[in-house]
């Protein structure tokens, strides 16, 4: 397949997206390195910092995505970063840009050699996952099940207090339905928990289980967008940071812990009208992930297509997964 022609950026058109990202994301990190310098949590907040990889530095750091090439000056400090180099002579003549103007872009053959299983991990699935029905309903409960037993095994969030207290907490967990689709919920259950939950999600059956309306699954959205940094653009993976901060207040909210003091309001999923509520805000989560994951899919297509021909030429029979109509 014929390269696209790139899209070539000066820097009067890429500073100012550069620095509109880094005012996008500030907001977001000060307030967790202020925290994280005085010693102090928030059960909200720091999570995306916490239980996600990418650091606050990363996040700052604006990549233009693949097919870009930027142009000036302030090009050369990227040529020291990771997966990007500056463009040959012919790929410069094509573009019309002049022999002295320095030029860089995204290596996406490097990034595919080094980081090619990432990248049809991610592409395989997102494309399974979108193609399923969202699963609604689950009201929370894998949050509770983390904290079932909790005088025998404590809670994960120590500092919190638990809303309806230890008994209540396992009264609700008792009676409800449990099944959970995603492992990275799944494996912080206390293990009496373990048994209550229908289903047995694993890191292997992952790929068969993951769908769109689980919202940790949604949550990671933010996690594969940024393991394909730089390919993918930084305005990408803010959405996806952003949906995942929302997402994480309101499975917050439904949580069994006491979040008045931080100033939230909890969603009651031991009530009908709780349950109502956080069915909704659930739905709709479904149907704004589903949009990211699609948009997401389209922009790796062709990345997919470059690998596949990268293992025919080494000889690897192998095939990437390709998103899923």
């Amino acid at each position: 397949m014929a390269s696209a022609r790139p899209v070539v950026l000066s820097e009067d058109q890429w500073l100012p997206r550069q620095a509109a990202h880094v005012t996008r994301v500030r907001p977001f990190t000060e307030g967790f390195l202020a925290r994280r310098s005085a010693g102090r949590k928030h059960p909200v907040e720091d999570f995306l910092f916490t239980y996600y990889s990418q650091k606050p530095g990363q996040l700052l750091r604006w990549h233009p995505g693949a097919g870009v090439v930027l142009t000036g000056p302030a090009t050369v400090e990227r040529t020291a970063w990771k997966f990007y180099r500056t463009l040959t002579e012919t790929e410069r003549e094509a573009a019309g840009i002049d022999a002295g103007t320095p030029a860089v872009t995204v290596d996406v053959a490097g990034f595919a050699a080094v980081r090619g299983d990432a990248l049809g991990f991610t592409t395989m699935l997102l494309s399974r996952t979108a193609a399923r029905r969202p699963v609604l309903g689950c009201f929370g409960m894998h949050e509770w099940a983390m904290a079932y037993k909790s005088e025998d095994n404590g809670i994960r969030h120590d500092y919190l207090q638990l809303r309806l207290g230890a008994q209540g907490t396992d009264e609700l967990v008792e009676r409800s339905k449990i099944r959970c689709t995603h492992f990275d919920a799944f494996r912080f259950y206390t293990p009496e928990a373990v048994p209550l939950n229908e289903l047995t999600p694993t890191r292997e059956n992952q790929r068969d289980l993951e769908q769109p309306g689980c919202l940790h699954a949604n949550m990671d959205l933010y996690k594969w967008a940024y393991k394909l940094v730089p390919l993918l653009p930084s305005e990408v993976v803010m959405d996806a940071f952003e949906l995942s901060w929302r997402i994480r207040e309101m499975d917050m909210c439904a949580s069994p812990y006491d979040l008045a003091d931080w100033g939230y309001t909890p969603i009651a999923v031991e009530t009908p009208a709780g349950r109502a509520q956080y069915a909704a805000a659930q739905r709709g989560f479904a149907e704004e992930s589903q949009q990211l994951r699609a948009r997401i899919l389209s922009l790796l297509e062709p990345f997919g297509e470059q690998l596949c021909s990268q293992n025919q030429a080494a000889g690897l029979s192998v095939p990437v997964p390709r998103p899923t109509t």
